[in-house]
């Protein structure tokens, strides 16, 4: 069966999506223009004409990665808890290529000065959001807050994809996520009621 050939704005997500995937199954080195087209079953040439370095191929990945992210994040028929475990949850289980380019692509920023700027950027980007759900919880100081908590999801997920955790059944795992972020939350609204009581 032959793929459809994406146009205009689909074509780049589908170049995005196929650069990002191949990060995540061959590695950094794996990541060609030649091998992108393929992947995105577009015709030769198509990548370089969308994004004509390797740097932009790169920024393409982060800023596809940060749009699902930011649109995960939004999600309002959820609570807060529900929503941290939701995200967990739903990108160990659906978004693995994501999880695992993002690692990939992290490690190559710290050689690469642009590369770590795009990627700082949209963690910053996805800390406001949370920055927001936290002070909406009534969390005190929640700009503070959402550092830990931004590296905890943070490494669950990696644990899950990377780690020990991937030995834990799929239940095992729903479970501990929600006893660590429920305790989290929980911690965060204690201090709330210490600093009052004082």
């Amino acid at each position: 069966m032959t793929k459809t050939v994406p146009l205009g704005e689909d074509r780049r997500d589908a170049i995005a999506d196929a650069a990002i995937h191949l990060v995540a199954t061959r590695g950094l080195r794996g990541l060609t223009h030649r091998a992108v087209d393929a992947e995105a079953g577009l015709p030769p040439g198509s990548t370089s004409y969308y994004l004509r370095t390797r740097k932009a191929l790169l920024d393409a990945c982060v800023r596809r990665m940060l749009a699902r992210d930011l649109t995960a994040q939004a999600s309002p028929d959820a609570g807060l808890e529900e929503l941290l475990v939701g995200m967990v949850l739903d990108l160990v289980h659906n978004r693995t290529d994501d999880l695992v380019a993002r690692y990939e692509l992290s490690l190559e920023a710290s050689r690469q000065p642009e590369l770590r700027e795009a990627i700082v950027q949209g963690g910053r980007q996805l800390r406001d959001g949370l920055t927001g759900l936290l002070e909406a919880l009534g969390i005190p100081d929640a700009e503070e807050a959402a550092w830990p908590v931004a590296a905890m999801l943070d490494g669950l997920m990696y644990d899950r994809v990377a780690g020990a955790g991937t030995t834990m059944s799929p239940s095992a795992y729903e479970s501990a996520v929600r006893r660590a972020v429920g305790a989290l939350l929980t911690g965060l609204q204690r201090r709330d009621m210490r600093s009052t009581a004082e």
